[in-house]
């Protein structure tokens, strides 16, 4: 009987407005069969930090977050509601 468990990013989504999500799913094997499954989701804004983020998001964010990506999301998060 052997235990293993692995984690891997199973799910990247880029938003209209710039913003990439990833699901991570962590199963857990037992002799090639799976015992369970778990997810854990994360959002990530255009122009974040990006130190310990799974490198093919990483990838994914370098190429959609291009500078005027991010001064779109900037100017919207910063103007007021119904203007």
């Amino acid at each position: 009987m052997s235990l293993t468990k692995t984690t891997s990013i199973d799910q990247i989504t880029v938003t209209e407005n710039g913003g990439v999500l990833y699901r991570e799913a962590t199963r857990i094997m037992e002799d090639g069969n799976e015992l369970s499954k778990t997810y854990h989701r994360s959002s990530l804004a255009p122009g974040q930090d990006l130190t310990g983020v799974p490198a093919n998001v990483v990838a994914i964010c370098n190429v959609v977050w291009t500078p005027e990506v991010i001064a779109e999301y900037q100017a919207q998060i910063t103007t007021p509601f119904g203007t």
